[in-house]
């Protein structure tokens, strides 16, 4: 089926259930999808859902390859420790949980896990890529709208709508795993293919 009609039937006659099998090209099925995924109002939201799972695998990856013995390994005086920076990787999906249900995060008064073992560092993270991808298949884009609070004891920081911040929180994480990445070269611990092969994983696809 055109392009054209498509958009045709979706302009003038959105609530027509149209089964995604009468559309035999992949484009046309694609652009179904995406109408669908408009008019449900869940567009940012699923394109929020996909990245936290896209970024999954490399980042278990990552997180599996930290042994306990090098928790307290620091490359600099000023830097952060090896097992912080592995807890805050596999924390952040869990601040997208309270952004999107709770409305706020008080880092003063957030509770932190405290791994004592690559396993149960594996499990926090494993339990909150669970609670975001829970909180995103549970919203919408007009409920991100919303506003999201970053709190200090009570005291407010700062406030801005949930959709923007849940993309941020993305970026952090995305960028708090490279970081974790370099320690782990420094240390000797083989980096996985995250985008693209590494000097120790030659693949294209990614870890399994």
């Amino acid at each position: 089926m055109a392009t054209a009609l498509l958009n045709i039937i979706f302009l003038f006659a959105p609530q027509v259930i149209i089964s995604i099998s009468n559309f035999r090209s992949a484009d046309d099925q694609l652009i179904l999808i995406n109408y669908k995924l408009i008019l449900m109002g869940t567009v940012r939201t699923q394109s929020f859902l996909h990245e936290l799972n896209s970024e999954y695998k490399a980042t278990l990856a990552c997180l599996k390859a930290i042994p306990q013995s090098l928790f307290e390994y620091k490359p600099h005086p000023k830097s952060m420790n090896m097992g912080y920076l592995s807890l805050l990787v596999a924390e952040i999906p869990l601040w997208i949980k309270h952004m999107v249900v709770d409305g706020e995060i008080d880092f003063v008064t957030f509770k932190h896990f405290s791994p004592t073992t690559t396993s149960e560092l594996v499990a926090h993270f494993e339990a909150n890529v669970d609670a975001a991808r829970n909180a995103l298949s549970n919203t919408s884009d007009e409920e991100l709208q919303e506003s999201f609070s970053l709190k200090a004891n009570g005291q407010l920081l700062y406030t801005a709508p949930k959709i923007i911040d849940v993309g941020t929180t993305l970026n952090h994480w995305v960028h708090h795993r490279g970081q974790l990445t370099v320690y782990m070269r420094l240390n000797d611990i083989p980096v996985p293919s995250i985008y693209g092969p590494s000097a120790d994983d030659k693949s294209f696809t990614g870890p399994k």
